[in-house]
């Protein structure tokens, strides 16, 4: 058994979430801390709404509303939305708790004491209509490296590299088009450079990431540039330092303190388990000796999980070139993988929320049920490329898939059982045919961990799903309908069939939970066979403003084994378990989408 931390990305609370937001880091995420659990391992999965910065300022300002009012509105949109599709977190927070500013401090001043955070005079982009400083992912202009000419004021997304909102060419305002002043201002900015040949030689040592995740962070480490850690800014956590702690104009940057969250998210989590120390089995080299970090994300965050959330584990470490001594929380762990999706796009289009080209994760969860988007991010999501998301392919991979292809063995395999048994009937003697399919169940639960646990989900999918489809073949060609004549052998057959179900329902069950209670339900289980996240209304530990958490308790639930179906179990006549969708729905939703 391992301690397996499951961090993952913190969604930004300026608006709800899309589907394209949990095809990256939420369903992926869940599917490989349900499966790990299953397993018997330790899991910590955790994460929270992400809400500082200037993108929340601008949004209160729009609305007419203080940040803190805005980030409460939003958080509890995502933490429900969250809910609904079923993601267990053993602590979703946010970042505006009393608990996260002291362990961002806490990182700053231990990195600073050990000279990776200098002091520095600094070019600054204000707006010249509000006064305002204006961030650099709200600057836009040509790249002075390719000559790409939508790069963002902090990185070029075309070749890749850092920039400065200075250096581009013909820079303007995301906000309203203007064109930005720059002004002398202070700042504390990370030393990257100083931690090159740390960060060089631990990617050395990755072994099993995504290629294109290890290639493009080695990259990086060609051109480390020093980076602002802060900014003029009202909304953030304070600089922990003498002539700066009480500055209202001077914030953290919301880049860094939103990493650290992971770290702070572990440690309130400890905190409300009642041992403190708790979080340490997952970070602490020495207190987590098997310990493994997962970070789940959307590729446009690579460079913040694979390269600044290392390095500044290692600089508080005193791991970097200036070496240094640990802080209070001692030496940290660095992440063992670094998990990047790619993008998700919808009808030929980019996800827009302004141009209206979107699902929001409410609106979809208002008309069709969590398992079958989670089924469709995990047959067919962008685990390793871009994919786009029709309404048509919905409406084919849950119509002849998920109903017509799974739902329709648990139905006709349970339907049969209890009609002519009323129970789960005994098994007689066994055929190659009967062995044959138990076999291939049982050797699934192998094949399809192990591609799990390598981040391989479409694959380990299709895998359950050849099972389900065995099973299937397996059914029409004993026809147990015809035996009426030789009960004992309808009953080996359906004992067979219904132990191949089992044995599948607890393959898709990291997959679909919701659905996989039901099935365990229909075939005569008791008790939580998926155990679910709750919404959890409690008070900051540190004073602050009450606000919801999910959090849940997931000791209980299957094991990633075959079990043996006993004979005899009573079984009723089932319901469906998944909906069948009526070919309009693809019209009403693309006309929803040009409206």
């Amino acid at each position: 058994m391992s301690h397996v931390l499951a961090a993952v990305a913190w969604p930004y609370a300026n608006g709800p979430r899309h589907i394209g937001h949990v095809s990256g880091f939420g369903v992926p995420s869940d599917v490989f801390s349900r499966y790990m659990r299953m397993a018997g391992h330790d899991v910590l999965m955790v994460s929270g709404t992400d809400e500082h910065g200037t993108p929340i300022q601008v949004q209160a300002d729009k609305e007419g509303v203080t940040p803190r009012e805005l980030a409460d509105r939003y958080n509890r949109v995502i933490v429900e939305d969250l809910h609904g599709l079923g993601l267990a977190y053993d602590l979703f927070t946010r970042t505006t708790t009393g608990n996260h500013f002291a362990v961002v401090q806490e990182l700053f001043e231990g990195l600073h004491r050990n000279g990776y955070i200098v002091p520095k005079v600094t070019m600054g982009a204000i707006s010249p209509s509000t006064g305002r400083t204006l961030p650099d992912r709200y600057i836009e202009g040509t790249c002075p490296i390719c000559g790409y000419d939508s790069a963002r004021g902090d990185q070029c997304d075309n070749c890749g590299n850092q920039l400065d909102p200075v250096d581009l060419i013909n820079p303007r305002s995301k906000i309203n088009g203007e064109t930005p002043e720059f002004v002398e201002t202070e700042h504390f900015f990370l030393d990257l450079p100083a931690f090159a040949q740390a960060l060089g030689k631990w990617l050395d040592t990755r072994d099993g990431w995504r290629p294109n995740v290890l290639r493009f962070s080695k990259n990086l480490l060609d051109d480390l540039q020093p980076r602002a850690i802060t900014r003029d800014l009202e909304w953030g956590v304070p600089i922990p330092l003498d002539g700066w702690r009480d500055r209202s104009d001077k914030r953290i940057y919301v880049w860094f303190d939103a990493v650290i969250g992971y770290l702070s998210a572990s440690i309130e989590w400890a905190r409300r388990s009642g041992d403190p120390e708790a979080w340490r089995r997952w970070w602490s080299p020495v207190g987590g000796k098997d310990a493994r970090g997962y970070y789940f994300m959307g590729k446009d965050n690579i460079v913040f999980h694979s390269v600044i959330w290392p390095a500044l584990l290692l600089g508080y470490s005193g791991e970097g070139d200036r070496g240094g001594e640990p802080g209070a929380l001692g030496p940290l762990n660095l992440p063992t993988e670094v998990v990047s999706s790619e993008f998700l796009t919808m009808e030929g289009r980019k996800f827009s929320s302004s141009r209206q080209v979107v699902i929001y994760v409410r609106d979809f969860l208002e008309r069709y049920d969590a398992d079958a988007l989670r089924y469709f991010i995990a047959v067919a999501g962008p685990e390793s490329q871009d994919t786009d998301f029709t309404w048509a392919e919905f409406l084919r991979r849950n119509n002849d898939e998920l109903v017509a292809g799974w739902g329709n063995l648990v139905n006709r395999s349970v339907s049969m059982a209890a009609k002519n048994f009323g129970a789960i009937p005994p098994a007689g003697e066994l055929t190659t045919e009967d062995r044959a399919l138990l076999e291939t169940a049982k050797k699934a639960f192998a094949t399809v961990g192990g591609l799990i646990e390598k981040h391989r989900q479409k694959q380990a999918i299709g895998e359950a799903m050849r099972v389900v489809a065995e099973a299937n073949k397996y059914l029409s060609e004993q026809a147990p309908w015809k035996m009426k004549e030789d009960l004992d052998r309808m009953g080996t057959v359906l004992h067979v069939a219904l132990q191949a179900v089992s044995d599948c329902n607890t393959l898709l069950t990291p997959f679909l939970p919701h659905s996989a209670q039901k099935v365990h339900e229909l075939l005569g289980g008791t008790g939580i066979h998926a155990p679910m996240p709750s919404i959890v209304e409690v008070e900051d530990i540190d004073g602050g403003p009450a606000y919801p958490i999910l959090t849940g308790d997931y000791t209980t639930g299957a094991r990633w084994e075959s079990v043996p179906l006993e004979g005899g179990r009573p079984l009723a006549p089932p319901k469906p378990v998944f909906r069948k969708l009526d070919p309009s729905i693809v019209d009403e939703e693309l006309a929803r989408l040009s409206g």
